[in-house]
């Protein structure tokens, strides 16, 4: 599917970034794999630990291009001749977004819009965005522009016409062992001689992603997508709690508070999605509720439909992680430092 194909991906020096050039050049043979982002060092950081990775062939295939999300004509440039982009560049830490407001809107709205009009003009094949869970019901800025963002992609579609671009979303939360998450942050406690490791709230749950998981969510939803689906996995849960005896186990708890902007819980699909949500194998999609849309055109075969009022949070899951599972977990997970 993504044999000899030209692929962007904006943001792409992050953890998902990363991932995603190992995992493409593992199961398939693109034409190119275009790198968009504004910071050159991470960008030469990127191209060395790929150089060590990649063979000579696949080097030669991996580009890098300096932009903002935020330069529409610069965007108008990278995309040319672009079959699929991944757009995962955003300003994602909760306290930057609430001191720097209209640096973020900049970033996750009127980037996400300039991606949409680049995408368009440019003839581009498929878009996939990557969510968030504060993007669902949303408490904080970044909630709020990563919801505006969902909305842009997913009303994109209206623009295209018969064969014109595919916008999706792809959504999950907190990614297992990725930067600036709690299992790094536990880590580097530990690692300076802790035995009291700080819990905001006791009752505090997550859903369980990997990097590779969130990847191969990518892959399906360009692979399957046909306008304005949202891409959700099904996961497990575990309780922060717990997650900290996995692997600190003669650790002391220490309740600090909740921060702001914090939730108690991951909600992937709110009950008033559900209506609109259909359950697959491994994974749940959401449909728009849109003119334009149609289920004959739209709609992938295979889903089956879910109780009215059923919402997806971390807090009620069907699906758990105990202190075990989740210390083998962890010492699976390929930390960055």
């Amino acid at each position: 599917m993504l044999d000899n194909k030209s692929i962007l991906i904006t943001g792409g020096t992050g953890s998902f970034g990363k991932k995603f050039i190992e995992m493409i050049f593992n199961k398939y043979n693109p034409k190119k794999v275009v790198i968009y982002s504004r910071d050159e060092y991470k960008q030469f950081l990127v191209k060395n630990m790929f150089s060590k990775k990649l063979t000579v062939e696949q080097m030669s295939k991996l580009r890098f291009f300096i932009g903002d999300v935020r330069d529409k004509d610069r965007l108008y440039r990278a995309f040319k001749d672009i079959d699929y982009v991944i757009h995962a560049a955003a300003m994602k830490q909760v306290p930057a977004c609430e001191y720097n407001p209209f640096e973020a809107i900049k970033t996750n709205i009127h980037g996400a819009q300039n991606i949409v009009d680049a995408a368009l003009d440019r003839g581009v094949k498929k878009v996939v965005a990557l969510s968030t869970d504060k993007a669902v019901n949303p408490i904080n800025l970044y909630g709020g522009t990563k919801l505006v963002s969902d909305k842009l992609f997913v009303s994109a579609n209206a623009y295209s016409g018969e064969n014109g671009t595919v916008f999706s979303v792809v959504r999950y939360g907190n990614v297992a062992g990725s930067r600036g998450s709690v299992i790094p942050f536990f880590k580097n406690l530990i690692e300076k001689g802790a035995t009291v490791l700080p819990i905001t709230d006791f009752r505090m749950t997550r859903f369980w992603i990997t990097l590779e998981e969130g990847v191969e969510l990518v892959f399906k939803a360009l692979e399957e997508s046909k306008g304005g689906e949202t891409y959700i996995s099904k996961i497990p849960s575990f309780k922060i709690t717990d997650l900290a005896k996995a692997m600190l186990p003669d650790c002391e708890l220490k309740e600090i508070g909740i921060r702001e902007g914090e939730k108690l819980h991951e909600v992937m699909v709110t009950k008033d999605d559900s209506r609109l949500t259909y359950e697959y194998e491994n994974h749940y999609i959401v449909y728009p509720h849109f003119d334009w849309w149609s289920s004959a055109r739209h709609f992938t075969n295979g889903g089956d439909t879910i109780e009215e009022g059923f919402e997806y949070n971390s807090g009620t899951n069907k699906e758990w992680l105990n202190v075990e599972e989740l210390r083998k977990r962890i010492e699976a997970l390929d930390l960055e430092r």
